[in-house]
């Protein structure tokens, strides 16, 4: 076998952590720590808790990877396991539940419109998105970035399918406002000029 570099297929890759050869599992660790630490950091409230949440999913990606099949995506893999270790992080750490019936709310959201996009960058929208509460952040990033459906999110937080509704609406009102501010803020500072 090979030693581990970085033009090794995931194949090679899964097959030398399988057994048990540490270069390996260091490989795939640096393959995808990166990538995956933007997506535990969706979910926590503190890059240290987004580690944590790292490493968790670390240890459950080298258990299980005997059982990865390589007829799919190892990135896509080693993805659902960080998400699925950050959800049961969130779990563990939500002291109250959510409930609240889509009913209930009345408000509809408007569209914003944006006349200038370069103030809202990537680094601008995330750093929005991880000032939203828990239980927003969660479903919204479940919902808008992971692909989740309101009936799988409902299963995974152990909430109605429409506190996962309301959670979102209330997630996207928030970060509207916040687009709002930002839109008001920057607009003031161009007339100042």
């Amino acid at each position: 076998m090979k030693l581990p570099n970085r033009n090794m297929t995931d194949e090679e890759l899964v097959r030398g952590c399988v057994e048990g050869k540490s270069k390996f599992q260091q490989a795939l660790y640096t393959k995808f720590a990166p990538v995956m630490k933007g997506v535990c950091i969706r979910y926590s409230d503190t890059v240290e808790e987004a580690e944590d949440i790292l490493q968790d999913g670390f240890i459950k990606v080298y258990l299980n990877l005997k059982n990865f099949r390589l007829d799919g995506s190892l990135e896509g893999w080693v993805r659902r396991i960080m998400v699925n270790t950050a959800l049961n992080y969130y779990r563990a750490k939500q002291k109250s539940s959510y409930h609240a019936n889509i009913d209930e709310i009345v408000e509809i959201v408007e569209d914003v419109r944006i006349d200038n996009y370069d103030m809202l960058n990537a680094k601008v929208l995330l750093k929005m998105i991880e000032e939203l509460p828990p239980g927003y952040r969660t479903v919204f990033n479940m919902f808008e970035i992971e692909g989740y459906s309101h009936k799988e999110i409902a299963d995974e937080l152990n909430v109605s399918i429409n506190t996962s509704k309301s959670q979102l609406l209330k997630a996207r009102r928030s970060l509207q406002q916040k687009i709002i501010e930002l839109t008001e803020s920057e607009n003031k500072k161009m007339a100042q000029l």
